[in-house]
């Protein structure tokens, strides 16, 4: 009888192993054949119209392939759009994307230039209108057509104003400055109150240049008890606000600065260092020299300040935007940093005729 019963218990340990495997290779089959298209992970939009939700995790490699197809198509009869391509291959991994795969977009390409349109491709894709506009709203004023100054080959020292399309953004960090980081948003902060990390940490030496990324109006400078030094830089078209932080204790920001005005991409707006973390003003309570860069993210005017703040992982931005760097040189009277090379870029300069017109 016994034995029967230690043979009974064997039997059912074994069934009850076979039911976790299956399981186990039911679930394993189903992330293999999850559908495109698969629903984001909290419902995008509600009944007010706009996107309450949204993440960024498109890899740098993606970003730079997408970019080079668009760049390299411009001026054909089928040009590649970056942002259709990536909202495309979002949709299908559902945001997922660690599934990523340079041949996904290689046979998309294939696709558009053997005569198929996006509308065509995506039509039963519900979710591809969410990620094109989130896509849109983070990367959509990268890429476009600026006068950039550049140096001669001819006229050593000369320069002249060249019209080309690429990207019109900037790395943070000016260009000749080094720095180190890793991808530490969402990580958790305790100072003041337990809050999770909304942006990324470039390590760097104390008083690097750092720049506009892109042009847009100065929103806030001045102290604050978490971000010590900072700046705020809310985009031209109202979509994007950089938050630039725990800048030098002495002479943090160019001196040419103030709340209000405009600046353009690659502009020198700080210098690196470390303050904050202090009631004290001007106090260098940080550990480690660096920049906090966050990006807020914005589908509607109420969103830019209050409890529906979207801020993204920028780690992978960054690392796309180091192949732009702004090059700087030092004004040994004001001790001040500038540009080398200027650019005329189409939504500055509407920007500042608008207000000109405005105010005359």
């Amino acid at each position: 009888m016994r034995r029967w019963y230690g043979l009974k218990k064997i039997i059912e340990a074994g069934l009850i192993l076979v039911a976790a495997v299956l399981v186990i290779l039911s679930y394993l089959q189903l992330d293999k054949t999850l559908t495109p298209d698969s629903t984001p992970p909290v419902q995008p939009v509600d009944q007010d119209g706009y996107i309450k939700w949204a993440e960024f995790n498109v890899p740098e490699s993606a970003m730079k392939k997408a970019m080079k197809y668009d760049i390299e198509s411009c001026e054909s009869e089928i040009h590649i759009d970056w942002i259709q391509v990536l909202g495309y291959l979002g949709a299908k991994y559902g945001g997922k994307w660690d599934r990523y795969k340079s041949k996904d977009m290689e046979v998309l390409v294939e696709r558009l230039n053997a005569g198929e349109t996006m509308a065509e491709i995506t039509k039963d894709m519900e979710y591809y209108d969410y990620y094109h506009e989130v896509y849109d709203t983070v990367l959509g004023e990268f890429l476009g057509y600026a006068d950039v100054e550049r140096e001669s080959e001819v006229l050593p020292g000369e320069t002249f104003m060249e019209t080309r399309y690429g990207l019109k953004v900037y790395s943070p960090i000016a260009s000749g400055y080094s720095y180190s980081h890793y991808d530490d948003f969402g990580n958790s902060r305790s100072y003041g109150y337990a809050r999770r990390h909304l942006g990324n940490d470039l390590v760097g030496s104390i008083g690097t240049p750092i720049v506009a990324v892109e042009g847009g109006t100065i929103e806030h400078l001045g102290w604050n008890q978490y971000g010590g030094w900072r700046i705020g830089i809310l985009s031209f078209d109202r979509k994007r606000y950089y938050y630039y932080a725990h800048l030098r204790q002495k002479h943090p920001y160019h001196l040419d600065l103030e709340e209000g005005m405009a600046v353009n991409a690659g502009d020198v707006i700080g210098y690196l260092g470390m303050t904050g973390y202090s009631t004290k003003e001007g106090a260098n309570n940080m550990t480690v020299p660096h920049l906090h860069i966050g990006m807020q993210i914005v589908f509607d005017e109420s969103q830019i300040d209050g409890n529906g703040e979207i801020w993204i992982d920028m780690y992978d931005i960054v690392n796309f935007l180091a192949q732009n760097k702004s090059k700087v040189v030092k004004d040994e009277e004001t001790k001040d940093y500038n540009r080398v090379y200027e650019i005329d870029d189409p939504d500055y300069e509407s920007y500042i005729r608008q207000q000109e017109a405005s105010s005359s």
